[in-house]
């Protein structure tokens, strides 16, 4: 027997579950699609006015590395490692990037159920 007070049938459950169940579908679908979109996106960019650029995968594996001739100094081989460390770290953050922006149009924003994003 109801308690006095407590709404039953449509407004408790009834109608508006069968809309939250299928809304989770939709969003479930929506998630697949966008997680397959990301699977072929990549990071892109280059620092030192150019001299190195980097190209990063969905899998932030590096898919390429391009080093111009003015950079590769074997007398300051550190300012070359500066230059990678930085065009790969700022390749995976625009991977992140991307990849978090297609997945907020699906999640609003909220990064569910994507860890690290």
């Amino acid at each position: 027997m109801a308690k006095k007070g407590m709404p039953m049938g449509k407004g408790f459950g009834g109608g508006n579950m069968n809309q939250l169940m299928q809304q989770a579908q939709r969003m479930q679908r929506e998630l697949e699609i966008a997680q397959e979109e990301t699977k072929d996106m990549t990071g892109e960019t280059s620092v030192g006015g150019g001299f190195v650029k980097v190209t990063v995968g969905s899998d932030h594996q590096v898919l390429s590395l391009e080093l111009a001739r003015e950079v590769i100094d074997p007398d300051d081989a550190e300012m070359l490692q500066d230059l990678v460390v930085a065009a790969i770290n700022e390749a995976m953050r625009d991977l992140d990037s991307k990849i978090e922006a297609r997945m907020a149009k699906v999640t609003g924003g909220s990064g569910m159920g994507f860890p690290g994003l």
